[in-house]
């Protein structure tokens, strides 16, 4: 199966796709999702791995050593090393977690999955997300597939986008309404 493009763009989408399509065809999409998985958990995490994918001022020796110790610590498959290797040589960096998002999106489509856009002012621990996926599943039906982001702006609550939908619960839009009600009765 070649992946849907319409559902990716961009830097990030470009290398999604390539690395959906090179799993497809090793046979290696849940090996794969389970390593891009745990290396946006070590992304989040650290700090100091943050700073080195998403600053464009280290140099590719640098990113490239500091990625093959990474690698080798968390026993990555070949594909995936050739795959980050890709990326540094290219200066591209800078776009995995935009890489690693739209792989994800790439592989719930294909499993027939609802992908659901969820953001929130702070970082949702596990058991919320798994509250916010029980209900969108109790809403949807089927099985949906969070992709989460933190907008501090936001304030508190959340947004969540499905499709073209978006469903804004956020304190941000709830005083932003006040304020506009406010003026009216100025």
């Amino acid at each position: 199966m070649v992946a849907d493009l319409s559902i990716v763009s961009g830097v990030g989408g470009r290398y999604a796709n390539a690395l959906f399509e090179l799993a497809e065809a090793d046979k290696a999409l849940d090996t794969i999702a389970g390593e891009v998985d745990r290396l946006a958990a070590l992304i989040a995490e650290s700090p100091e791995f943050r700073r080195l994918v998403r600053s464009p001022l280290f140099g590719r020796k640098l990113q490239q050593a500091a990625l093959v110790a990474i690698e080798e610590k968390a026993g990555f498959s070949m594909l995936l090393r050739r795959f980050l290797g890709v990326m540094v040589r290219n200066r591209r960096l800078g776009a995995l977690e935009d890489a690693m998002r739209q792989f994800r999106l790439l592989l719930a489509r294909q499993r027939g999955e609802t992908v659901a856009r969820v953001v929130s002012a702070v970082a949702l621990d596990p058991k919320q997300v798994e509250a916010v996926r029980a209900a969108l599943r109790g809403v949807l039906g089927g099985v949906v597939t969070i992709d989460p982001a933190v907008d501090p702006s936001l304030i508190g609550g959340l947004m969540v986008r499905v499709g073209s939908k978006l469903y804004d619960a956020s304190l941000r839009t709830k005083l932003e309404n006040i304020e506009i009600a406010m003026k009216g009765t100025a």
